[in-house]
């Protein structure tokens, strides 16, 4: 896999839609795990904010990967 077929492949609306969908999902998932006590508490501010946008950075690009790595993979067999 080369790093400009990866670049090309990330961009596709439906690895990247996918991508959305999954960290919507998970993301919030995980900052109601991670941080709603905080919330409720009336805890937020800049650091907790920004640990809760990466929050849902993890799974987007672990999506993105997945789907990516698997979609070149399959090119490649199919060659």
């Amino acid at each position: 896999m080369s790093a400009r077929q990866a670049w090309e492949a990330m961009w596709l609306p439906s690895i990247r839609n996918r991508a959305l969908r999954v960290a919507g999902l998970v993301g919030t998932i995980l900052v109601t795990i991670n941080h709603l006590p905080a919330v409720l508490a009336g805890e937020l501010n800049s650091g907790r904010m920004l640990q809760m946008a990466l929050t849902y950075c993890v799974p987007y690009f672990v999506s993105t990967y997945a789907s990516v790595r698997t979609l070149l993979d399959h090119r490649a067999a199919d060659d």
